[in-house]
């Protein structure tokens, strides 16, 4: 193999980037395809257009965003970016699908890296399809890369640390945040106090955002949830309850809240469907979703294929980075450009920070830890997957009429049939045949090619140029 035979990064966040910076310190080119016109990922890509001043965003943020960009202007003239494009997968061997410019293209890989992050956990609710219901993640994205405020009144429901920093952001960019709703209890999180202390600077960053919104009397209530959103046309009121250690919501103490906009944030899933069309293997994780079988150096069962970041298994972006860094520097050591001794002498140091960031993480898995009770959420008629309008009544009735798969009910009731391809419906479907007790051999909703439908004009351009 050639030592100017760029290795190919699917993803240009945290560790799509981290990994490229590496491998640009050995000298290595790479090529970095990203769908946005940013590098940075979801949570650092930052403004999409120029602004004088950045209220919504804290400093630590505004320097993790710099840092990054930083790693990559140190090491560009060996990193080629490919932004505003799409893989759509596979395309014979070696070689990768692309939607760029208006056309198709391919491109030839020997090492691939996949930083592909997570999508997010859809948790359907009645009334979840109406405008001005948003997933969390959604919203900050609106807030850091359009800088676009989401509503003007606000709640925010689900769980985990991205609750209180989102509202934050929203206050901070003047939206009337009326509650911010965690559905686990306070005293969980207090029995996670020896897991936060592992990361002492993020915990007193989450304690300065508590902080923050006591001082702008903003309620944060814990053991609270979703119940239902209601309005004609769009958002007019959500109805939140206490939830039990189930999160089975107690609707005789269910207020509602007038509201023009909610953000609901139950989790994230690992985005692996072009590592599963590339045939790599997989386990379940019920953090994390179908996540890829991978080595300590995140090779994958594909030889010279690696899996890092959020798409290995949902640890976060300073744990990304750790990944993208030892996959980079284990393919320069397969190059012959760093022995081994020294190899692993920077590995170790890598993965001795990776795993305080692990250990700090899994306190905040086992907090937010995904209950039961989010199931019953749904009415009967409540629409579960938005492409093809499969009811929960459908997925229900199907389970107790003996199917026991994925691949059996989504013949039975369409799910994962749409363009999305079940990454909206599937979590919750899978999630209700464990709880009918079908916890082996449920398989998965395999992706199909192409990953995004491909526009007529450009398989009629790409035809004209063959011809």
């Amino acid at each position: 193999m050639k030592k100017s035979n760029p290795v190919v990064i699917v993803g240009g966040g945290p560790s799509g980037t981290a990994a490229a910076a590496m491998l640009g310190k050995y000298q290595i080119p790479s090529v970095i395809i990203d769908e946005t016109s940013k590098i940075g990922g979801v949570i650092y890509r930052g403004p999409l257009r120029n602004t004088a001043t950045l209220p919504h965003l804290d400093d630590n943020l505004q320097r993790a965003m710099s840092a990054l960009r930083t790693r990559y202007e140190k090491h560009k003239s060996f990193i080629e970016l490919k932004l505003q494009t799409r893989v759509l997968g596979p395309e014979g061997d070696q070689h990768l699908l692309l939607s760029e410019g208006g056309g198709l293209t391919t491109l030839e890989h020997n090492e691939l890296i996949l930083a592909t992050g997570c999508h997010e956990r859809s948790v359907p609710f009645p009334g979840w399809q109406l405008p001005g219901v948003m997933l969390l993640g959604g919203v900050q994205l609106q807030i850091k890369s359009g800088l676009v405020k989401p509503g003007s009144k606000m709640a925010l429901l689900g769980t985990g640390p991205l609750l209180p920093l989102v509202a934050c952001q929203l206050h901070k960019a003047g939206v009337d945040v009326v509650g911010v709703y965690e559905a686990s209890a306070f005293n969980k999180l207090a029995k996670e106090a020896v897991a936060l202390l592992h990361k002492p600077k993020l915990t007193l960053n989450g304690l300065s955002m508590m902080s923050y919104l006591k001082k702008h009397q903003i309620p944060f209530r814990y053991g609270h949830g979703i119940v239902s959103a209601q309005g004609d046309t769009y958002l007019e009121q959500v109805s939140v309850a206490p939830y039990d250690d189930q999160w089975r919501p107690d609707i005789s103490q269910a207020k509602p809240l007038d509201v023009d906009a909610i953000g609901v944030g139950y989790g994230f899933v690992a985005r692996t469907q072009l590592a599963m069309l590339l045939g790599i293997e997989h386990d379940y994780s019920k953090v994390s979703g179908y996540i890829p079988k991978l080595d300590d150096n995140y090779q994958s069962s594909q030889k010279n294929t690696y899996v890092v970041g959020d798409s290995s298994g949902l640890l976060g972006a300073d744990a990304a980075i750790c990944e993208g860094q030892i996959a980079a520097l284990n393919i320069v050591h397969q190059r012959g450009l760093l022995d081994s001794a020294t190899m692993e002498k920077e590995k170790r140091k890598i993965e001795r920070k990776h795993a305080r960031i692990k250990r700090f993480r899994f306190g905040f898995d086992r907090f937010s830890a995904r209950q039961t009770g989010l199931l019953d959420l749904p009415q009967d008629d409540t629409v579960v997957c938005r492409c093809e309008q499969a009811t929960k009544k459908q997925l229900t009735d199907a389970i107790d009429e003996g199917v026991k798969d994925l691949t059996t009910l989504k013949m039975r009731t369409r799910i994962g049939m749409g363009d999305c391809q079940g990454k909206t419906c599937s979590s919750y479907a899978l999630d209700l045949l464990h709880q009918a007790g079908h916890d082996k051999n449920t398989g998965v909703i395999k992706p199909r090619f192409p990953l995004d439908p491909i526009p007529f004009t450009f398989m009629e351009e790409t035809l004209n140029e063959q011809v």
